[in-house]
Protein backbone atom coordinates (compact mmCIF):
# COMPACT_ATOMS: atom_id res chain seq x y z
CA UNK A 1 0.00 0.00 0.00
CA UNK A 2 1.29 3.06 -0.68
CA UNK A 3 0.57 5.89 1.76
CA UNK A 4 1.23 9.89 0.41
CA UNK A 5 -1.56 11.72 2.74
CA UNK A 6 -3.26 10.93 5.92
CA UNK A 7 -6.41 11.26 8.51
CA UNK A 8 -8.37 13.46 7.90
CA UNK A 9 -6.38 15.17 5.09
CA UNK A 10 -7.94 17.43 2.44
CA UNK A 11 -5.90 16.34 -0.46
CA UNK A 12 -3.76 19.28 -1.41
CA UNK A 13 -1.96 18.04 -4.14
CA UNK A 14 -1.94 13.95 -5.24
CA UNK A 15 -3.57 15.33 -7.80
CA UNK A 16 -6.73 15.33 -6.75
CA UNK A 17 -8.78 18.52 -6.49
CA UNK A 18 -9.30 20.33 -3.03
CA UNK A 19 -12.06 20.51 -0.48
CA UNK A 20 -15.58 19.14 -1.94
CA UNK A 21 -13.93 17.90 -5.55
CA UNK A 22 -15.50 15.12 -6.53
CA UNK A 23 -13.13 11.97 -7.27
CA UNK A 24 -13.25 9.92 -10.53
CA UNK A 25 -12.48 6.52 -10.76
CA UNK A 26 -13.77 4.42 -7.97
CA UNK A 27 -13.16 0.76 -8.88
CA UNK A 28 -15.89 0.71 -11.26
CA UNK A 29 -15.06 4.03 -12.73
CA UNK A 30 -17.45 6.34 -10.88
CA UNK A 31 -18.43 9.96 -12.82
CA UNK A 32 -18.11 13.26 -12.45
CA UNK A 33 -21.18 14.75 -10.80
CA UNK A 34 -21.51 18.57 -9.92
CA UNK A 35 -21.30 19.11 -5.85
CA UNK A 36 -23.38 21.84 -5.50
CA UNK A 37 -27.08 20.20 -6.27
CA UNK A 38 -29.33 18.07 -4.78
CA UNK A 39 -27.99 14.56 -3.97
CA UNK A 40 -30.18 11.58 -3.90
CA UNK A 41 -31.14 11.96 -0.96
CA UNK A 42 -33.25 14.47 -1.84
CA UNK A 43 -35.55 11.78 -2.99
CA UNK A 44 -38.12 10.14 -0.65
CA UNK A 45 -36.67 6.97 -1.38
CA UNK A 46 -32.88 7.08 -1.65
CA UNK A 47 -32.71 3.24 -1.38
CA UNK A 48 -35.19 2.94 -4.82
CA UNK A 49 -33.80 6.14 -6.29
CA UNK A 50 -29.86 4.99 -6.12
CA UNK A 51 -31.15 1.39 -7.42
CA UNK A 52 -32.83 3.22 -10.61
CA UNK A 53 -30.20 6.00 -11.23
CA UNK A 54 -27.64 2.73 -10.52
CA UNK A 55 -25.32 5.56 -8.05
CA UNK A 56 -24.76 6.41 -4.98
CA UNK A 57 -22.84 9.88 -3.52
CA UNK A 58 -20.38 9.43 -0.63
CA UNK A 59 -18.55 11.90 1.35
CA UNK A 60 -14.78 10.40 1.71
CA UNK A 61 -11.60 11.57 3.04
CA UNK A 62 -8.02 10.46 1.86
CA UNK A 63 -6.77 8.47 4.88
CA UNK A 64 -5.41 4.73 4.90
CA UNK A 65 -5.73 2.40 5.59
CA UNK A 66 -9.49 3.39 6.08
CA UNK A 67 -9.79 5.21 2.76
CA UNK A 68 -7.30 6.27 0.10
CA UNK A 69 -7.33 8.02 -3.15
CA UNK A 70 -4.44 8.01 -5.22
CA UNK A 71 -2.76 10.40 -8.10
CA UNK A 72 -4.77 9.38 -10.36
CA UNK A 73 -7.94 9.48 -8.35
CA UNK A 74 -8.85 5.77 -7.77
CA UNK A 75 -10.35 4.88 -4.24
CA UNK A 76 -9.83 2.59 -2.19
CA UNK A 77 -9.47 1.93 1.00
CA UNK A 78 -11.16 -0.55 3.99
CA UNK A 79 -14.03 1.61 4.49
CA UNK A 80 -14.72 2.41 0.57
CA UNK A 81 -14.23 -1.82 -0.84
CA UNK A 82 -16.53 -3.15 1.89
CA UNK A 83 -19.62 -0.25 0.80
CA UNK A 84 -18.84 -0.95 -2.78
CA UNK A 85 -19.18 -4.73 -2.07
CA UNK A 86 -22.41 -4.02 0.01
CA UNK A 87 -23.77 -1.93 -2.03
CA UNK A 88 -23.32 -4.31 -5.25
CA UNK A 89 -25.34 -6.62 -3.33
CA UNK A 90 -28.09 -4.34 -3.08
CA UNK A 91 -27.96 -3.70 -6.94
CA UNK A 92 -26.25 -0.02 -7.07
CA UNK A 93 -23.67 -0.73 -9.24
CA UNK A 94 -21.42 2.71 -9.24
CA UNK A 95 -20.18 4.58 -5.97
CA UNK A 96 -19.41 8.07 -6.63
CA UNK A 97 -17.11 9.80 -4.23
CA UNK A 98 -17.00 13.44 -3.38
CA UNK A 99 -13.87 14.41 -0.74
CA UNK A 100 -14.39 16.47 2.25
CA UNK A 101 -12.69 17.01 6.02
CA UNK A 102 -14.28 15.21 8.55
CA UNK A 103 -15.74 18.12 10.29
CA UNK A 104 -18.00 18.86 7.00
CA UNK A 105 -18.94 15.25 6.30
CA UNK A 106 -21.91 15.10 8.65
CA UNK A 107 -23.41 18.73 7.79
CA UNK A 108 -22.74 17.59 3.85
CA UNK A 109 -24.73 14.59 4.43
CA UNK A 110 -27.99 16.59 6.04
CA UNK A 111 -28.06 18.62 3.58
CA UNK A 112 -28.06 16.67 0.94
CA UNK A 113 -24.84 16.82 -0.73
CA UNK A 114 -23.81 13.27 -0.77
CA UNK A 115 -25.90 10.17 0.40
CA UNK A 116 -23.66 8.40 2.21
CA UNK A 117 -20.27 8.65 4.25
CA UNK A 118 -17.81 5.96 4.39
CA UNK A 119 -14.26 7.44 5.70
CA UNK A 120 -13.74 6.17 9.27
CA UNK A 121 -15.78 8.37 10.12
CA UNK A 122 -15.74 7.13 14.28
CA UNK A 123 -18.86 6.29 16.12
CA UNK A 124 -20.03 8.54 18.87
CA UNK A 125 -22.41 9.93 21.08
CA UNK A 126 -22.60 13.59 19.34
CA UNK A 127 -22.39 11.75 15.90
CA UNK A 128 -25.00 9.14 16.51
CA UNK A 129 -27.52 11.49 17.62
CA UNK A 130 -27.24 13.36 13.87
CA UNK A 131 -26.86 10.02 11.73
CA UNK A 132 -27.79 6.41 11.15
CA UNK A 133 -25.07 4.41 11.67
CA UNK A 134 -24.57 1.25 9.97
CA UNK A 135 -23.15 -2.17 12.36
CA UNK A 136 -19.62 -1.51 12.60
CA UNK A 137 -16.73 -2.43 9.93
CA UNK A 138 -13.60 -1.17 11.32
CA UNK A 139 -13.09 -1.86 15.33
CA UNK A 140 -9.83 0.96 16.37
CA UNK A 141 -7.67 2.04 18.94
CA UNK A 142 -6.19 5.39 19.71
CA UNK A 143 -1.86 5.95 20.00
CA UNK A 144 0.32 8.42 19.89
CA UNK A 145 3.38 9.68 17.76
CA UNK A 146 6.42 10.69 19.81
CA UNK A 147 9.84 11.69 19.04
CA UNK A 148 12.16 8.55 18.83
CA UNK A 149 12.59 7.29 22.31
CA UNK A 150 9.33 8.75 23.66
CA UNK A 151 11.58 11.31 25.46
CA UNK A 152 8.63 13.00 27.65
CA UNK A 153 7.08 8.74 28.54
CA UNK A 154 3.42 10.07 26.98
CA UNK A 155 1.37 6.94 26.73
CA UNK A 156 -2.22 7.61 27.93
CA UNK A 157 -4.22 11.00 28.27
CA UNK A 158 -3.63 10.91 32.02
CA UNK A 159 -0.16 11.64 31.16
CA UNK A 160 -1.30 14.90 29.39
CA UNK A 161 -3.37 15.85 32.06
CA UNK A 162 -0.80 15.35 34.91
CA UNK A 163 1.71 17.58 33.11
CA UNK A 164 0.22 21.14 32.45
CA UNK A 165 3.59 21.64 30.02
CA UNK A 166 3.08 19.00 27.41
CA UNK A 167 0.95 19.39 24.31
CA UNK A 168 -0.44 17.16 22.05
CA UNK A 169 -1.45 17.83 18.33
CA UNK A 170 -4.90 16.90 16.95
CA UNK A 171 -6.83 17.39 14.18
CA UNK A 172 -10.02 20.03 14.68
CA UNK A 173 -12.95 18.07 14.35
CA UNK A 174 -11.66 14.71 14.65
CA UNK A 175 -12.46 11.81 17.10
CA UNK A 176 -9.09 12.49 19.39
CA UNK A 177 -9.93 16.26 19.92
CA UNK A 178 -13.37 14.83 21.55
CA UNK A 179 -11.03 12.22 23.74
CA UNK A 180 -9.17 14.83 24.95
CA UNK A 181 -12.38 17.39 25.67
CA UNK A 182 -14.11 14.31 26.88
CA UNK A 183 -10.56 13.89 29.41
CA UNK A 184 -11.01 17.74 30.59
CA UNK A 185 -7.51 18.31 28.87
CA UNK A 186 -7.16 22.55 28.22
CA UNK A 187 -7.35 23.74 24.87
CA UNK A 188 -4.17 25.16 25.71
CA UNK A 189 -2.43 21.98 25.88
CA UNK A 190 -4.09 21.32 22.52
CA UNK A 191 -2.05 22.00 19.02
CA UNK A 192 -4.59 22.21 16.03
CA UNK A 193 -3.04 20.82 13.01
CA UNK A 194 -4.14 20.28 9.17
CA UNK A 195 -3.23 16.63 8.69
CA UNK A 196 -1.26 13.90 9.25
CA UNK A 197 2.11 15.04 8.09
CA UNK A 198 1.23 18.53 9.29
CA UNK A 199 0.92 16.69 12.77
CA UNK A 200 4.48 15.11 12.52
CA UNK A 201 5.95 18.67 11.78
CA UNK A 202 4.94 19.89 14.66
CA UNK A 203 6.65 16.92 16.79
CA UNK A 204 9.75 17.86 14.77
CA UNK A 205 9.31 21.51 15.12
CA UNK A 206 8.88 20.95 18.95
CA UNK A 207 5.56 22.29 18.84
CA UNK A 208 4.08 19.05 20.14
CA UNK A 209 4.86 16.55 22.47
CA UNK A 210 2.92 13.95 20.81
CA UNK A 211 0.49 13.43 18.35
CA UNK A 212 -2.77 12.08 18.56
CA UNK A 213 -4.25 9.34 16.01
CA UNK A 214 -5.45 5.85 15.11
CA UNK A 215 -3.26 3.47 16.01
CA UNK A 216 -2.70 2.29 12.15
CA UNK A 217 -3.15 5.71 10.89
CA UNK A 218 0.41 6.48 12.63
CA UNK A 219 1.52 3.02 11.84
CA UNK A 220 1.02 3.66 8.33
CA UNK A 221 2.54 6.92 8.32
CA UNK A 222 5.34 5.45 10.20
CA UNK A 223 6.10 3.32 6.98
CA UNK A 224 7.46 6.49 5.04
CA UNK A 225 9.03 8.41 7.80
CA UNK A 226 10.68 7.12 10.55
CA UNK A 227 11.61 9.76 12.57
CA UNK A 228 8.97 8.83 15.65
CA UNK A 229 7.67 6.07 17.92
CA UNK A 230 4.29 5.07 17.68
CA UNK A 231 2.86 4.25 21.06
CA UNK A 232 1.17 1.47 22.15
CA UNK A 233 -2.91 1.48 21.93
CA UNK A 234 -3.60 4.30 24.62
CA UNK A 235 -5.18 2.27 27.60
CA UNK A 236 -7.36 5.35 28.42
CA UNK A 237 -9.09 6.10 25.32
CA UNK A 238 -12.13 4.55 24.49
CA UNK A 239 -12.44 2.16 21.64
CA UNK A 240 -14.13 3.34 18.92
CA UNK A 241 -15.24 1.52 15.48
CA UNK A 242 -16.93 2.77 12.14
CA UNK A 243 -19.26 2.16 9.54
CA UNK A 244 -21.52 3.40 7.19
CA UNK A 245 -23.56 7.14 8.13
CA UNK A 246 -26.36 7.55 6.43
CA UNK A 247 -29.63 10.12 7.30
CA UNK A 248 -31.66 9.90 9.71
CA UNK A 249 -34.64 9.74 7.47
CA UNK A 250 -33.56 7.22 5.12
CA UNK A 251 -34.34 4.18 7.50
CA UNK A 252 -35.19 2.05 4.28
CA UNK A 253 -31.30 2.34 3.11
CA UNK A 254 -30.22 1.98 6.11
CA UNK A 255 -31.99 -1.25 7.18
CA UNK A 256 -31.81 -2.80 3.94
CA UNK A 257 -27.88 -2.12 4.14
CA UNK A 258 -27.50 -3.55 7.58
CA UNK A 259 -29.16 -6.87 5.83
CA UNK A 260 -26.90 -7.60 3.48
CA UNK A 261 -23.88 -5.70 5.67
CA UNK A 262 -24.51 -8.88 8.03
CA UNK A 263 -24.49 -11.59 4.91
CA UNK A 264 -21.18 -10.26 3.41
CA UNK A 265 -19.30 -9.98 7.18
CA UNK A 266 -19.90 -14.23 6.78
CA UNK A 267 -18.33 -14.39 3.32
CA UNK A 268 -14.52 -14.87 3.59
CA UNK A 269 -14.36 -11.52 0.65
CA UNK A 270 -15.13 -9.58 4.32
CA UNK A 271 -12.07 -10.61 5.94
CA UNK A 272 -10.03 -10.37 2.62
CA UNK A 273 -10.74 -6.84 2.29
CA UNK A 274 -9.75 -5.82 5.99
CA UNK A 275 -6.78 -7.62 6.02
CA UNK A 276 -5.72 -6.34 3.15
CA UNK A 277 -6.00 -3.14 4.71
CA UNK A 278 -4.45 -4.22 8.30
CA UNK A 279 -7.50 -4.78 10.12
CA UNK A 280 -8.61 -7.71 12.05
CA UNK A 281 -11.92 -9.04 10.90
CA UNK A 282 -12.61 -11.17 14.31
CA UNK A 283 -12.15 -7.66 16.34
CA UNK A 284 -15.09 -6.62 14.80
CA UNK A 285 -17.17 -9.87 15.95
CA UNK A 286 -19.91 -9.04 18.56
CA UNK A 287 -19.19 -5.54 18.53
CA UNK A 288 -22.25 -3.43 17.72
CA UNK A 289 -22.94 0.08 16.60
CA UNK A 290 -25.68 0.93 19.82
CA UNK A 291 -22.08 -0.19 21.88
CA UNK A 292 -19.94 2.27 20.20
CA UNK A 293 -22.33 4.82 19.93
CA UNK A 294 -22.20 5.16 23.61
CA UNK A 295 -18.83 6.46 23.78
CA UNK A 296 -18.70 10.03 25.11
CA UNK A 297 -18.00 12.74 22.71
Amino acid sequence: MTVNISRRNLLRGAGVAALGATVAGWATGCSSVPVGGPATGASSNLLETAKSQGFIRVGIANEPPYTQVSADGKVTGCEPDVLRAVCKRLGINDVQGVITPYESMIPGLNANRWDVIAAGLFMKESRCGQVLYSEPVIVSTESFATPKGNPKGILTVADILADKSLKVAVLPGGFEEGVLKTANVPTSQQVKINDGRSGLEALKANRADAFMLPTLSLTALAKDDASFDVTKPVDDAPRTGSGAAFRKSDTAFHEAYNEELAAFKKTPEFAAILTKWGFDATVVEGVTAQELCQTAG
